[in-house]
């Protein structure tokens, strides 16, 4: 039998406390958010450097929602654990992004089939070349239908991963848009590369909050509304 490496320095969580499922916000309160609102008897399983996780059922079926925390380097550490330490199969992040792209309203929600990144991440690989994260693509599949049965819109394609949140030089972000980028976020090509060498799954889920070129951007009503269509779509790929 294995060693095991539960709990760790950022969990302290068990082996079996968490689901082989889980749903991956950015901030923590979210999480706390999204068990209290839409699990069945969730259970805290982490309050370590406040990075709060839960696991609860959601129709019948065990899910797990865990902060990730802001940017590459904090997603890759808790993504890393959950796969390789915890026995969990698939990772979904449920966050934010701002648009790139004229044709994109806010309130869209992006389904991130590739993740491309201005971080040095990606590195570890030591490909040969320059590697593309990509999601995975039954999950992504599910997620497509789910919105589309929802009457959400929807918009599917590469989004970019950077490194910082405040741009010294806008018009490097406008030459990822020329690229055809749909939206800018912080986490999603970690997790998708981490996935990659944990022979595991990942997918983004990204609501439109901010455009980044117009200025236009929803309040604070407005993105929880948005964000409970979007978990709501989560929720169905457990």
């Amino acid at each position: 039998m294995g060693k095991d490496y539960t709990p760790t320095p950022h969990n302290e969580a068990k082996a079996g406390d968490i689901a082989k499922t889980v749903l991956m916000p950015g901030d923590p309160l979210r999480a706390k958010f999204i068990a209290e609102t839409w699990l069945e008897n969730p259970v805290c399983f982490n309050q370590v450097r406040n990075m709060l996780g839960y696991t609860g059922t959601y129709r019948g079926k065990e899910v797990s929602v865990m902060g990730s925390g802001m940017g590459m380097p904090s997603i890759a550490i808790y993504s890393y654990e959950l796969y390789h330490f915890y026995g969990v199969e698939n990772i979904i992040r449920v966050g934010s992004a701002g648009a790139l792209q004229d044709d994109m309203k806010l309130k869209d929600l992006v389904i991130a089939m590739g993740a491309s990144t201005d971080s040095a991440y990606q590195g570890q690989l030591d490909v040969p070349g320059h590697f593309a994260p990509l999601a995975d693509y039954g999950l992504l599949e599910k997620a497509v239908l789910a919105a589309r049965e929802k009457n959400i819109s929807v918009k599917v394609g590469n989004v970019l991963s950077a490194d910082g949140f405040y741009n010294f030089n806008t018009e490097r972000t406008r030459k990822w848009a020329n690229a055809g980028i749909l939206a800018v976020e912080m986490e999603s090509a970690a997790l998708y590369i981490n996935a990659v060498q944990a022979k595991k799954k990942a997918l983004s889920l990204l609501s439109i909050s901010d455009h980044v070129f117009t200025g236009e951007e929803l309040n604070a009503e407005e993105r929880r509304v948005e964000f409970k269509n979007m978990i709501e779509v989560a929720l169905e790929l457990a």
